[in-house]
């Protein structure tokens, strides 16, 4: 008689909820730990403003929003790529759309009733979810758990970790499984802000006057990359989706230089040159902030943002046009890891094999944000996190197979 292989999944998020319902569906007996009283409460964070599911770019793009883990991410994709996943929505009854900017979202928009489903389906799998299970690590006598009645230990086959990284503590992933894991002989890269705002020095009239204020549209230059976008003004500097996307270059500039140059063109649908002719106009009796607007379609943001360059707007209109183009502005610093939307650093990809199994403890996978690997914000995230969930339960069903074959 064949006994049923039993899996704990620690962390209830979309890698560790993905790999559970990919081994209960193979049925094995699976066990989600949650250490917050409620799962995947960082993804329902992340769909208040729309759940950005994934992007409809070329895979060839697509793979490379992963910089450095771009050879890795794309054996993960391989596996569940950005088609799987809006099939998987919708056979969640969840049907998507795609946006102008390529992104793609739920028709419902929020994350609530998808997860509602997918709860509901990990339900009818047979899927236990024990909340308020916060993991304290591997042991000689099993896998600690704290719990509201005490100490549990748990002896299960096999364990897929999928704690987070650790961006937006509060939620859950507060990266204090890092301890632990190092202390079983595992290499953790430190961790660092990802998709964050940047501190910029603003004039005190500028931050009271124009925080929470968009720049758009917008094209930011940092080095050879110019991305298009939104950017939006903070009391500390900036923040947006095209500052994200250029994020993990700017923070490496800082880390390295204490200060990185960033350089907002506020008309990128205008040449120089016809922006100059547009200047070239005159003023009359507007202000300067009337004149701009009318003339060269400029909000009160980015004319004061023209303003907080030192010295006086250029005279000529050639010289204004290309002072429009070209704001540059010296960021002085990074938002914390407690802002950040996500975090880069976390277990070195060195650590674990094709399958996501850590080399230094047989049996135990590893998936989502824990993992050493970044993304800008536009799906790229939530469909790495998922598709290496995904990698990293077909992983247990290998060893475990592996294992079954090899006892006698």
């Amino acid at each position: 008689m064949t006994v049923m292989k039993t899996v704990h999944v620690i962390g209830a998020g979309p890698a560790g909820l993905m790999a559970a319902e990919r081994l209960a569906q193979a049925g094995l007996k699976v066990v989600v730990h949650e250490a917050m009283p409620s799962p995947a409460r960082k993804f329902l964070m992340a769909g208040r403003g729309g759940l950005n599911l994934t992007h409809s770019e070329g895979l060839e793009g697509f793979v490379g929003r992963y910089g450095e883990a771009a050879g890795t991410v794309a054996g993960w994709l391989e596996r569940f790529s950005p088609t799987h996943l809006v099939g998987w929505a919708e056979g969640l009854g969840q049907a998507t759309f795609t946006g102008s900017s390529g992104r793609v979202f739920p028709r419902a928009m929020k994350a609530s009733p998808l997860l509602r489903a997918w709860l509901g389906r990990l339900n009818a799998l047979g899927v236990e979810v024990r909340t308020r299970s916060r993991c304290a690590g591997p042991g000689d006598g099993g896998w600690a758990f704290e719990t509201p009645e005490g100490e549990r230990v748990e002896t299960p086959d096999a364990v897929v970790l999928a704690l987070g990284g650790a961006s937006w503590p509060r939620l859950g992933s507060d990266g204090g499984w890092r301890g632990w894991l190092e202390a079983a002989g595992v290499a953790v890269a430190p961790f660092r802000p990802s998709n964050v705002g940047f501190d910029v020095a603003w004039s005190e009239v500028f931050a009271d006057r124009f925080a929470g204020e968009p720049l758009k549209p917008v094209a930011l230059t940092h080095g050879e990359r110019t991305v298009r976008g939104e950017a939006m003004v903070t009391r500390y500097g900036l923040e947006g989706g095209a500052v994200y996307a250029l994020s993990a270059g700017l923070r490496d500039a800082i880390e390295q230089d204490g200060t990185a140059v960033l350089t907002v063109d506020l008309r990128p649908d205008l040449s120089v040159e016809a922006l100059a002719g547009r200047l070239a106009k005159p003023r009359g009796k507007d202000s300067a902030t009337n004149w701009l607007r009318k003339v060269a379609g400029l909000s009160p943001a980015a004319v004061g943002l023209l303003r907080e360059i030192p010295g006086e707007l250029p005279a000529g209109a050639d010289k204004l046009a290309r002072r429009i183009k070209a704001v540059r502005l010296t960021l002085t610093g990074v938002q914390g890891l407690a802002r950040a939307i996500s975090s880069a650093g976390g277990v070195r990809l060195d650590q674990v094999d094709e399958g996501l199994m850590l080399t230094a403890l047989p049996g135990v996978f590893v998936a989502g944000e824990m993992l050493d690997w970044e993304a800008p914000t536009g799906g790229y995230l939530l469909q790495a996190s998922m598709a290496s969930g995904v990698v990293a339960a077909e992983g247990v069903l290998r060893w475990l197979e592996t294992r079954q074959r090899s006892t006698p």
